[in-house]
């Protein structure tokens, strides 16, 4: 059975259950209708952090142009450029048990491509989600709603899986910055130029 989460929430993955191994983290938005002109492509990220909260190396941010981390432990499955059509419109699918062990956190991230000069932002965008499901089972584990507390942000940081006490944990955070993708790299210890 699925839980819903709100903001701040954490919930156990794999204590009491740690046969969990491969799960799907699908990202979905749908965006406001107003008269703009340009397609809304919202971009689904993944960064791979180490104790210091950082990406260790620039291999561990997956993203539509670094699809797959070396080790093999998180996938993204490719840019949605409209986010049109029902259900999830971003996928990253995560192998538990081949995270690396100098990686602690997977912060998943969505930004609004080109965003400064097609004027749009967070506030234009609803009923945006994250979930996550059982990739053996196909049974949605955990599920949170972001809700519509957003305006001139044009990047979230949607939630985190992270390691505590030797098991995998969900923090929901539903954070946002300004700058887009550049800000969120930076946050992260990536260099976006």
């Amino acid at each position: 059975m699925s839980i819903n989460l709100t903001k701040g929430q954490k919930v156990d993955l794999t204590k009491g259950n740690p046969s969990l191994k491969r799960v799907i983290v699908g990202l979905g938005w749908d965006v406001n209708v107003f008269s703009g002109g340009a397609d809304f492509d919202l971009d689904a990220s993944a960064f791979l952090l180490g104790a210091n909260g950082k990406c260790p190396t620039d291999g561990d941010f997956i993203f539509y142009s670094n699809l797959k981390h070396m080790s093999g432990a998180v996938e993204h499955t490719g840019d949605n450029l409209t986010g049109e059509g029902e259900g999830d419109d971003e996928v990253i699918k995560v192998d538990l048990s081949k995270i690396p062990e100098y990686i602690e956190r997977i912060a998943f991230t969505v930004t609004i491509y080109d965003a400064d000069r097609r004027r749009q932002n967070f506030g234009q965008v609803s009923n945006a989600y994250i979930h996550i499901i059982d990739e053996t089972t196909g049974a949605e584990i955990i599920r949170y709603d972001l809700g519509e507390d957003f305006s001139i942000e044009t990047a979230l940081v949607v939630g985190e899986i992270y390691k505590y006490n030797g098991n995998w944990k969900f923090n929901a955070i539903g954070s946002g910055f300004s700058g887009g993708l550049k800000a969120l790299c930076a946050h992260y210890g990536i260099d976006a130029e």
